[in-house]
């Protein structure tokens, strides 16, 4: 694609990051560091989200950047998967997302369905059996124990290990594909694995919880969203058919380690503020999951090949079922 039409694209996924206007500061100030480190990439993207916050530009201007029908629903299916980010769509998301589709001329049968697909991924339940290693049924209870004593989890520490690798895995190997909902799939599945963390130690988590705890951390839902589909776009990667997924695997074997490294820092972490009984500041949080983010990217190439060869297997009715649980 062009430089334009990946301006045209970005512009549009950062409209519909502040569609609801209910992004709040912290998730604000992620999606805009995100923009500044997709700037690496020749295209001033921290320009576009000063352009996008200021409204400096409009979405007749953003949509006129695209020529093809294919980069029109590719633009069309990122700002799906960004309003769908952080949960349920609201209805000013809703609107916009009416509103994109009709100004990009897209076939409404096929925009229904896509969009369909997305709010299977971003509502599907936390507590469904599911694949990234092993049975997520409720496990039982932890006993309770003082808030200084670490807890007892129903895992051992060989299982808990296990269940963190093969969640980090699979997510490296999701960003590996060019589809889009397998980028918007990588989100709950590490939502899903913090649910089976806390319950392992006791803790019925709620998605709220969940997503707090993940902005404590410094994840963002949005913005964590948007590094990955900008990272697979400026890579040449994203909504690319046939030969172009085998050919890229090459090309994004840095960027899978972003989605790597994430869920293996989100994982450890979590291990250690459950068993601690949820005590840590938020500070320490944050120190954490950088120290075991900068530990999970020197990790990163030694699991390359299973990332790869696990994202060979993969396709969206399958990425579907896993997130669903089935």
């Amino acid at each position: 694609m062009s430089e334009q039409e990946n301006r045209s694209i970005l512009t549009i996924s950062l409209m519909a990051s502040f569609a609801d206007g209910a992004t709040d500061e912290r998730e604000r100030n992620e999606v805009r560091r995100i923009a500044e480190g997709l700037g690496g990439s020749g295209l001033d993207v921290a320009g576009l989200y000063q352009d996008v916050l200021l409204k400096r530009v409009d979405l007749d201007d953003a949509v006129a950047g695209l020529a093809s029908p294919q980069t029109r629903q590719l633009a069309y299916e990122m700002a799906v998967c960004v309003c769908g980010a952080d949960g349920a769509r609201s209805d000013a998301e809703g609107a916009f997302l009416a509103d994109l589709a009709t100004r990009l001329g897209l076939d409404p049968a096929s925009s229904r369905e896509y969009s369909a697909q997305a709010e299977a991924i971003a509502s599907a339940p936390l507590g469904a059996a599911g694949s990234s290693g092993g049975d997520l049924a409720a496990s039982p209870a932890a006993p309770q124990s003082s808030a200084t004593a670490e807890r007892p989890s129903s895992m051992s520490d060989a299982e808990m290990d296990k269940a963190i690798l093969n969640a980090a895995i699979l997510n490296g190997a999701l960003e590996l594909l060019p589809e889009s909902l397998a980028t918007m799939a990588i989100i709950p599945l590490q939502m899903k694995l913090v649910y089976r963390i806390g319950q392992s130690y006791g803790y019925e988590l709620d998605r709220g919880h969940i997503k707090d705890f993940l902005a404590t951390a410094g994840v963002g839902l949005t913005s964590q969203y948007i590094e990955q589909a900008g990272r697979k776009l400026l890579g040449g990667l994203l909504g690319a058919i046939g030969g172009g997924f085998l050919g890229g695997l090459g090309r994004q074997a840095v960027s899978s380690g972003m989605s790597f490294a994430s869920t293996y820092a989100l994982g450890h972490v979590a291990q250690r503020y459950y068993a601690g009984g949820r005590v840590l500041s938020t500070e320490m949080l944050r120190t954490a999951f950088e120290q075991m983010l900068g530990e999970a990217k020197g990790l990163q190439a030694n699991y390359l090949p299973q990332m790869q060869e696990q994202a060979r297997s993969l396709n969206p009715a399958k990425i579907l079922q896993m997130v669903r649980g089935g």
